[in-house]
């Protein structure tokens, strides 16, 4: 089971272990990140140089005495250095956004896949208990927390404190100490203040997200139940249900934006404040002599390069602080361990004949509930054996043990006396075709969804499985043939359409091993026995185990196994069966009696 998490932004604090999980991802393009750094840099000393140009250029125009000459010799030329340094400012920085972006894509493409294929190498019992829109949110909130925090740590905060640092110690090495002191007392003031009221904001952003996710939710799960929707006339209902959650919405949201005021007012006096008496400080100098003006340019210059990236810095701590709970989240799953893995020495399973021996298995989901109990038989090289038996007794449970989603608890599985947990999974579940009772297909056409079944096969095999699978019938009467889609998991499908595709695709992977659970359950008398004909050309080399509801699609089964609380109560031919009047003979009168009445 993955560990319990809630999905709450547990952002009391900075995760900054996080930032070593991303690193290995940037060691990668280590020269390209170095490079952006140092335009980064570039950019900042000319943005710290360009207030000492107004500077010499408002002292060049007040000291000309508006003279001609001195006015086109001294001012101009500041003036073009001015215009060149600020493009080179912006240059600088474009260029380091070129530079890291690649580094962020491919940061962010990487941890993506590799998050991808592990949640693909996951056993069945983490995705059976997953809430698939939870997860997809995780991975992309992940992914865009990455973005972020890469873009602002570099391209905000870094640089920040960089230029903060550098006007600080130009004040402090030019000036009084006084401009260096205000600078210092106000950035720290700003700082204490947005970090203690944006930890205070946290529960009401916590609310607004809590009440959009709900009322999400509950209309998503609503329209995909509109039919049950209208068999019960419930779209009232619905609809005042999805109103309180947009009330509690709204509630949150008010909240949140009069924390927001709070915030952003605070923020703005502390700044008011700080410019107020820099600016009268250096009017005051001026008025003395002891500055010119163009060092009160210079000081007012500097104010607006400290004060105004600050103006950010309550939405960026804020942002942070998400995209690493965001963050930690979608690397959470990375830490999860699958319980179905291949072993360290594991080969590659090597099918001869295809025997499968399922030896004294016991297993069970839980301690509570014994499934499987001491069961025991074979299948041999070419053979169909039919498994059947009473809903829930363990019947699909022996094709996931088979298959390896799951793993028997005692005894052992063996294909051609190879144990199944000494193969690699994939080249066990390569030598497996499973037709499901449930098919999901993908939201493609009906030609690629059987396609899926052997990726690389060329458009004459997928022809030929479709037409064993008796699909090509069907497939005519579309306006859109092969082309067209099936809509998500296959809805504009029926069941027995969607389980001939699902037919298809076991067909073209053409594998020794066939397991058919429930395959015909959703099939009409005509379409099941077209289908019947089919597995009984597909599987002449083939291995079959067959799982059956419906006993008169394994009349034909080399052997019957009747499967009761999770032991063999019965085995033989269906003949032999119905001569001992046991279980399966039992079974079997009472399905023939519901055919006849209905």
């Amino acid at each position: 089971m993955r560990p319990s998490r809630s999905n709450e932004v547990e952002a009391d604090h900075f995760s900054w272990h996080i930032i070593k999980d991303i690193f290995p991802y940037l060691i990668e393009y280590k020269r390209r990140v170095l490079f952006a750094l140092g335009f980064m840099v570039l950019a900042k000393v000319a943005s710290v140089g360009l207030p000492f140009i107004l500077k010499y250029i408002v002292d060049g125009i007040d000291t000309s005495q508006f003279d001609q000459a001195s006015l086109l010799v001294v001012p101009v030329g500041l003036v073009l250095a001015y215009g060149l340094v600020r493009l080179s400012n912006v240059v600088f920085g474009e260029i380091r956004d070129v530079l890291f972006g690649r580094v962020t894509e491919r940061s962010i493409r990487r941890i993506s896949l590799n998050v991808f294929k592990h949640l693909h190498n996951l056993d069945l019992e983490y995705h059976l208990d997953r809430r698939t829109g939870g997860l997809a949110r995780d991975i992309e909130r992940g992914a865009s927390g990455i973005n972020f925090l890469m873009r602002f740590m570099v391209f905000n905060i870094v640089p920040t404190l960089l230029e903060i640092t550098m006007v600080i110690g130009v004040l402090l090495y030019n000036y009084s100490i006084g401009f260096a002191g205000i600078s210092l007392f106000a950035i720290a003031g700003y700082i204490t203040f947005s970090v203690k009221t944006t930890d205070w904001r946290v529960k009401f952003i916590r609310e607004a997200n809590k009440a959009d996710s709900s009322s999400n939710n509950h209309a998503i799960d609503s329209l995909l139940n509109y039919e049950t929707t209208k068999y019960f006339s419930n779209e009232d209902f619905e609809a005042a249900r999805y109103d309180k959650d947009l009330e509690a919405w709204e509630v949150a949201k008010r909240k949140n934006r009069l924390s927001l005021f709070a915030l952003n007012g605070g923020q703005a006096c502390i700044i008011a404040i700080a410019i107020t008496a820099m600016m009268m400080l250096a009017a005051y100098n001026v008025a003395q002599g002891d500055m010119t003006l163009g060092d009160f340019v210079l000081i007012n210059a500097f104010i607006m390069q400290i004060f105004l990236p600050l103006n950010f810095l309550g939405f960026v701590y804020r942002e942070i602080k998400g995209s690493l709970a965001n963050i930690e989240h979608l690397f959470s799953l990375m830490s999860i361990k699958p319980k179905i893995f291949d072993a360290d020495d594991a080969k590659e399973l090597n099918v001869v004949s295809g025997k499968i021996d399922f030896n004294n298995i016991n297993f069970c989901y839980n301690k509570k509930r014994q499934i499987i109990s001491n069961v025991s038989f074979s299948v041999h090289a070419g053979e169909k054996v039919a498994i059947v038996g009473p809903s829930g007794h363990g019947k699909s449970t022996l094709m996931k043990l088979l298959f390896r989603f799951y793993d028997v608890n005692d005894g052992s599985i063996c294909i051609d006396g190879q144990d199944i947990k000494k193969v690699t999974l994939k080249s066990l579940r390569r030598a497996i075709g499973v037709v499901p009772q449930d098919t999901v297909l993908f939201n493609e056409s009906i030609f690629e969804n059987v396609r899926y079944g052997n990726p690389s096969s060329s458009d004459e095999e997928v022809y030929k499985a479709i037409k064993l699978a008796h699909l090509d019938e069907f497939i005519k009467l579309l306006p859109d043939g092969v082309k067209t889609v099936v809509g998500e998991r296959g809805l504009k499908l029926s069941g027995g359409e969607k389980q001939r595709v699902a037919i298809a695709r076991t067909i073209i992977k053409n594998p020794p091993i066939l397991i058919f659970d429930e395959a015909t359950s959703s099939l009409d008398s005509h379409s099941e026995q077209a289908i019947l004909a089919a597995f009984r050309e597909i599987s002449q080399n083939s291995t079959s185990l067959v799982i059956a509801h419906r006993l008169s699609t394994i009349v034909d089964a080399d052997r019957i196994i009747f499967i009761n609380n999770g032991v063999i109560a019965e085995e033989g031919s269906h003949s032999a069966l119905l001569e001992k009047k046991g279980l399966y003979a039992a079974l079997w009168e009472a399905q023939l009696n519901n055919e006849h009445s209905s």
